[in-house]
């Protein structure tokens, strides 16, 4: 059984073929759960392009586990995107290393605040004890978005990075 201390996480495409058939999955359970209006998911195209950071969870050998991805929505703001975990990785603790692993990309990028939109259904239940295990809280809508009785908005204020340090741009 792979754990999270055996994941390699690291800059990945989203157009990589395994990487697009679980984004495709993603997107697919995101319509069969909520109506068009309320699914904010990006697919694989989307998500391969500029402005976006897009990561992957994989075991020593290659195989896929899990990814996400950051999206700055203004200065020193970023929103988590497309965090999903293959069926035989929950519960592994793949979703927190990738969670955790962003958190740190976005600290070094010298942002302070982190926000995501999830889903209110039963479904997304697992989703929203994450986040809150890893410091968000509620809020309300943020860029761009607007009330949504399907959504819930969660943000995080990050830790400064330390003056001097450098920033990471990948």
């Amino acid at each position: 059984m792979t754990t999270a201390s055996t994941l390699v996480i690291a800059a990945d495409s989203p157009l990589r073929e395994d990487v697009a058939a679980l984004l495709d999955e993603h997107l697919q359970d995101m319509y069969a759960t909520s109506p068009p209006e309320s699914v904010h998911a990006l697919d694989h195209r989307t998500l391969a392009g500029d402005g976006i950071v897009f990561v992957t969870a994989r075991t020593a050998e290659g195989v896929l586990l899990g990814c996400g991805a950051l999206k700055e929505v203004e200065a020193g703001h970023g929103e988590l995107k497309s965090m999903r975990t293959t069926a035989a990785a929950r519960g592994r603790g793949v979703a927190s290393a990738v969670l955790e692993h962003l958190t740190g990309l976005a600290v070094r990028r010298g942002w302070t605040r982190l926000s995501l939109e999830t889903g209110v259904e039963d479904y997304f239940a697992a989703a929203r004890r994450l986040y809150a295990r890893h410091g968000f809280t509620p809020c309300g809508p943020f860029a761009g978005y607007t009330e949504d009785p399907l959504s819930v908005f969660m943000t995080r204020t990050l830790q400064q990075a330390v003056p001097g340090a450098p920033r990471d741009r990948a």
